[in-house]
């Protein structure tokens, strides 16, 4: 009985501890802070007249002084211990390439550079992903929608499935 009294005890001031932490940064954005948004100029029935046109991203991508200043305030948001905005790409959850929206906040989040699924590893996924879009091989909202639920899921499921698109990075 004691040996249960005491662990009751722990739960809750070690919940306490471990939320009032540092977070360290994660593979995954924080549904909460980054849900991931689509740019609603971008259908399913005009992607042959937007994103799958090339040069398209370069358009609305948004400028550097943008994304820059965004990082920072988004890496005190996230909680995140390494705080050195060098570590970290102010990427697209929904990448521009599938849709995603250039510049809501909601879309994009500090991204880690190096880790086991890193910004690099998620270009892969984007080009794989804009490649089926335009191909038709995935409707736009499903890319969009694997990108944004759980992209190292969606990188699982159909990067290795589809070599034979030789990773470029989309403009």
């Amino acid at each position: 009985m004691k040996i249960y009294f005491t662990r009751f005890l722990l739960l809750p001031a070690t919940l306490a501890l471990a939320l009032s932490l540092p977070a360290w940064a994660s593979d995954l954005p924080a549904a909460a802070l980054t849900p991931g948004t689509t740019n609603p100029d971008v259908t399913q029935q005009n992607i042959h007249s937007t994103v799958c046109v090339k040069g398209y991203t370069k358009t609305i991508r948004p400028p550097a002084h943008f994304t820059n200043k965004l990082k920072k305030r988004q890496i005190r948001e996230y909680g995140y211990a390494d705080r050195n905005p060098k570590h970290y790409e102010e990427d697209h959850l929904i990448a521009l390439s599938i849709g995603g929206a250039p510049d809501d906040p909601r879309n994009l989040w500090p991204e880690p550079r190096n880790s086991e699924w890193s910004a690099k590893k998620k270009d892969r996924l984007e080009f794989v992903l804009y490649k089926m879009v335009c191909a038709q091989e995935i409707s736009l909202a499903d890319a969009q929608h694997a990108m944004a639920t759980n992209w190292i899921g969606a990188w699982k499921r159909y990067v290795p499935s589809h070599p034979h698109y030789r990773f470029k990075k989309v403009d």
